[in-house]
């Protein structure tokens, strides 16, 4: 199956209200303890959360490593305002901090200790423009743990992943969940992509049936 893309930014007030309702938190909490297992002697600094979406994984990854400062990156205006409420209520607003523009025009002031992406890539349309920002936005050598879907081989087993793991949540999720598993990358075109780029440190790997995960220093 080729891949079709879908809308690069959720824009709609509902649509990003029902993302930040949904329960990710096993699988948010599972990026966060892979950083952790991943990269065991990074204690501190900045960490650039591209994609960061309604802001669950910055304040679980600065709650499990108190020494980080994380900068969220989202293109959504609505997403953003709710991830910096969210940050508010967890009382982490000190350490936590938003900017609402798209990745590839991210300047920061100096290059980020580290950085993370969950479930950004499949939004892109040109994914090296991703990996090239992901390389320029940290300093040489830093941990990068990227995460996202796995596209399946038809339509149909598209709709039958969203039927097993989102059988009773809201229409609107279970729209975007497969609209993003079509839009999402294959093992075989993300490794071509690392390649292209260069980044041959990047090890990939597929740890289930909906999910490739990218880690290393770059």
């Amino acid at each position: 199956m080729n891949r079709i893309l879908e809308p690069e930014l959720m824009e709609d007030d509902a649509q990003a209200q029902a993302y930040a309702e949904a329960d990710f938190s096993q699988e948010n909490q599972g990026f966060v303890d892979r950083f952790r297992t991943s990269f065991p002697d990074f204690f501190e600094g900045h960490v650039l959360d591209l994609g960061c979406g309604p802001g669950d994984i910055p304040i679980r990854f600065a709650r499990a490593m108190p020494g980080c400062l994380v900068i969220g990156v989202d293109a959504s205006a609505p997403m953003v305002q709710l991830a910096e409420e969210a940050v508010r209520q967890a009382g982490l607003s000190g350490r936590i901090t938003f900017l609402c523009e798209r990745f590839q025009a991210v300047a920061l002031s100096e290059p980020a200790d580290a950085a993370i992406s969950n479930s950004l890539l499949h939004h892109v349309p040109n994914p090296l423009q991703f990996w090239h920002k992901l390389r320029l936005a940290v300093k040489p050598g830093s941990p990068v743990l990227v995460m996202d879907l796995l596209r399946p081989e038809s339509p149909e087993e598209a709709q039958a992943i969203v039927d097993l793991h989102a059988s009773k949540a809201p229409d609107i999720l279970r729209r975007d969940f497969y609209n993003s598993l079509l839009a999402a990358f294959t093992e075989d075109e993300v490794a071509a992509q690392l390649a292209e780029m260069n980044l041959s440190r990047l090890m990939i790997d597929v740890p289930d049936g909906r999910h490739w995960v990218v880690g290393g220093l770059v």
